[in-house]
This record gives structure tokens, C-alpha cells and sequence, in this order.
């Protein structure tokens, strides 16, 4: 499920690429398949980086958790290199070298996901005393975050501390600890967004709505997203078709792909685009119920979170339900760095599926062992009786509310 789901969606994202930014590829003199064909070989590359990395066992993530992170924080310092970070939309948050740029903070995401999910799987009978919490999972996760602040691209950093806190949730923290965590970050969000008069504009912009003197500015990309929902009605103008994407709305291929596919493919295909996340979330699921290793748990939540949740957010903030973030909608968006990090993490995961499938993990309590028995063992009187993930689920979720009391 989680295989097919993540391939249907690249191919899907492939030609929404070709659509959506066709007309501006023209323009820029790129021909109309300069942007597909890029994003074409990123997925020649994110592919079967995805399908190696199912293949490796869990204990390599474990042990590669730390430098990954150190890597990773490596690449997000390069952005501050003169030469070779690179500016963009007044983020600096992108790398260039020659004629290869990057986006170091969708593979930090990778990394923090990995090291954090690590960390709390090894403090599993600590985790009640709220400074094992915050160390070190505080000061390494915020620099990691902070190093994104620094770039001045909140939208990314808001999905790393969505990540953050999901992890800490499904490791199972205290409730009490996550809510004054979550107060804390909403304090400091509410401080970072009014530094900056573009922030400060979209956000009033989302509270009160757009009036004529805004039209021109804050409110020319969200207005021509509406239009092109709209535009679309049930059943769609048809593939190919949107009047949107000839110039009207910008990034119409990024962060406003969701708009053309409303618009190209009607309601019937903005809600199977709806569906398809819904159908990752199933399978994402059903992986953190099977297991009984609770770095393959709390790390699956993670990516679960990232994909799924930056996913809603794009949507959301097509819809106007969410202030303008700048986030791609996984999987579909045009975006190298983005596509491949994230099918990474997707075979990070399928890795500990299959880990799961071929008995690689503990086996989960209460399961029968397979091996056989010598002489010097007693056999038992009865079978054990076999857990199902449905019993185990509810268990975890009593011992957890048990433990918060």
C-alpha cells in the first residue's frame, strides 16, 4: 500500500509538473518541458534512492542516526556561505554550486526524524521525568531549527517542529510536558512572524480578507488560486486546460499546484488527490501498530506527520483555511530537494516494514516463537495467546493515559 501509494503519487506529480509550468517553462525559454524533465530526473534519482534504502536493516538507521544529523547540519550551514548559498523569494535557505542548486533543509528533516526518534527509543523508561525529555532533544532539535529560522523560512521550520512534537507524542510524553512546549513554540512563532512586515501583511491578509489596495500584492496569489478551484467546477476544464497557470498565478507548479489540479481536474480530482494522503496515512499506520520497536514506531509517526501533515497544510493554505507558508505539496510539487528527501524517509519506512515482515524486530508479546525447542526446554502447558496489533494498540493507549495521570 505504502509502495504503490508513493509511486502513483510521483507519476501523478509528474504530470501535474508537465501541465502546470509548461506555459512558464516556454516563456523562460526553457522549451515547454524544461521544469518536467527536471523534476523527471530527480525521480530517476529518488526512486531507487527510495528502494535502496528499503533494503537496509533498522540497525544501520540506528547507527547512522547521529552522523546523519551532523551531515545534515553541515549542508544547512553551507546556505550562509557566500557563493554558494543562494537567495530566494527572501528565504536563504537554498546551495548552489555551478549549475546544481539544493535545499538542505528537506534532508535535515530526514535527519532530525532519524536522530530524535532514535534518542527517545533509547530513554523509553525515562521519558516521565520531564528533563530527560528536553535533553537532548530540545537544544539539538531547536539549533537544527533554528539554523532554518536563520534562513528566514518559517514554512519549513513549522513543519520540523510538527515533526518534533509528533515524535515526542508517539513516544509517549506526558501530555502536560507537550503543552508547554506547545505554548512556548506559539509564544515564540507569534514573535518571529511580526519581525517581518511580509508575514505581518499575509497574516492580517488571512484574519481580515483581502480588500481592493492588497489585490496587486499580498493577495494577487491567493485570489487567482480561488478563481481557479473555482474555475474548475465538478468535473474540470480537462488536463492541459488551466487558464490559471498562463502567467496568473504564481509558483502555479510549486506551492499552488493543488490549485491547477482543482482547476484541470475538477473537485473529483482535488478530493482523489485528498484521498490518496488519506490512503498514506493508512498505510503509515498500520506499520506503527505492527511493531514492537519503538524507534520504527515514533520514526514512522514522524514521516507520517511530515508528509501527510505538510501535505494538509498546502492544501489548507490553497484553500485559505491557513496563512500563505510557502511549503510544496509532497510528492507532486516541482522541487528536486524535496522529492528526493522525501522519498527517502518513504524508504526509510518500507525498510522497516519489511524488517517487520521478515521478523527482523522483537517479536511482540504474547507471539508463539517459531524456533525449536531443545531438550533441556520445558515445553508449556499452552500456546501463548497471540496479540493482535488491534489488543496491542488499545494497550499502549491505556498505559499511556495510565501513565499521565
Amino acid at each position: 500500500m505504502l509502495l504503490g501509494t508513493t509511486l502513483f503519487l510521483v507519476v501523478f506529480g509528474l504530470v501535474m509538473v508537465l501541465s502546470s509550468s509548461s506555459v512558464e517553462s516556454y516563456a523562460a525559454d526553457q522549451g515547454f518541458f524544461g521544469s518536467f524533465l527536471r523534476q523527471t530526473a530527480f525521480a530517476f534519482i529518488g526512486i531507487p534512492l527510495m528502494l535502496l534504502a528499503s533494503r537496509a536493516p533498522v540497525r544501520f538507521w540506528k547507527r547512522w542516526a547521529l552522523p546523519g544529523l551532523i551531515l545534515g547540519a553541515v549542508l544547512q550551514l553551507l546556505v550562509f556561505v557566500p557563493g554558494i548559498g543562494l537567495a530566494y523569494g527572501g528565504n536563504q535557505n537554498w546551495i548552489q554550486i555551478g549549475t546544481f542548486s539544493a535545499q538542505p533543509s528537506e534532508f535535515v528533516k530526514v535527519a532530525v526524524i532519524v536522530w530524535v526518534a532514535w534518542v527517545l527509543s533509547t530513554k523509553q523508561d525515562q521519558l516521565g521525568d520531564w528533563k530527560q525529555v528536553l535533553l537532548p532533544v530540545a537544544p539539538v532539535a531547536g539549533a537544527a531549527i533554528g539554523l532554518v529560522l536563520i534562513g528566514n523560512d518559517l514554512g519549513t521550520a513549522s513543519i520540523m517542529l510538527l515533526i518534533v512534537f509528533s515524535c515526542l507524542f508517539f513516544a509517549g510524553v506526558r501530555l502536560r510536558f507537550l503543552t508547554i512546549g506547545v505554548v512556548a513554540v506559539a509564544l515564540g512563532a507569534i514573535m518571529f512572524a511580526t519581525t517581518s512586515g511580509s508575514r505581518t501583511s499575509r497574516i492580517g491578509v488571512w484574519l481580515n480578507g483581502c480588500t481592493e489596495l492588497d489585490y496587486q500584492d499580498t493577495c494577487w496569489q491567493i485570489e487567482h488560486a480561488y478563481w481557479a478551484l473555482a474555475g474548475g467546477g465538478l468535473f474540470g476544464r480537462g488536463l492541459g486546460n488551466s487558464v490559471a497557470k498562463r502567467g496568473w498565478l504564481p509558483h502555479a507548479d510549486s506551492d499552488y499546484v493543488y490549485a491547477i489540479i482543482g482547476e484541470e481536474l475538477g473537485l473529483i480530482g482535488a478530493v482523489v488527490v485528498l484521498s490518496l494522503f488519506v490512503t498514506l496515512t493508512v498505510a503509515f499506520v498500520r506499520i506503527i501498530r505492527s511493531t514492537n520497536d519503538s524507534f520504527v514506531r515514533i520514526a514512522t509517526a514522524g514521516v507520517m506527520v511530515w508528509v501527510v501533515g505538510q501535505a494538509f497544510v498546502n492544501i489548507a493554505v490553497v484553500l485559505g483555511v491557513l496563512p500563505v507558508l510557502g511549503v510544496p505539496l509532497p510528492l507532486i510539487s516541482t522541487g528536486g530537494s524535496a522529492l528526493i528527501a522525501t522519498l527517502l524517509a518513504i524508504g526509510i519506512v518500507l525498510s522497516f516494514a519489511r524488517a517487520e515482515k521478515n521478523g527482523s524486530n522483537p517479536p511482540r508479546p504474547g507471539a508463539t516463537s517459531t524456533q525449536p525447542k531443545t531438550a533441556t526446554q520445558a515445553a508449556p502447558a499452552q500456546p501463548a495467546p497471540v496479540q493482535s496489533p488491534a489488543d496491542r494498540s488499545r494497550m499502549l493507549a491505556a498505559n499511556r493515559a495510565q501513565g499521565r495521570r
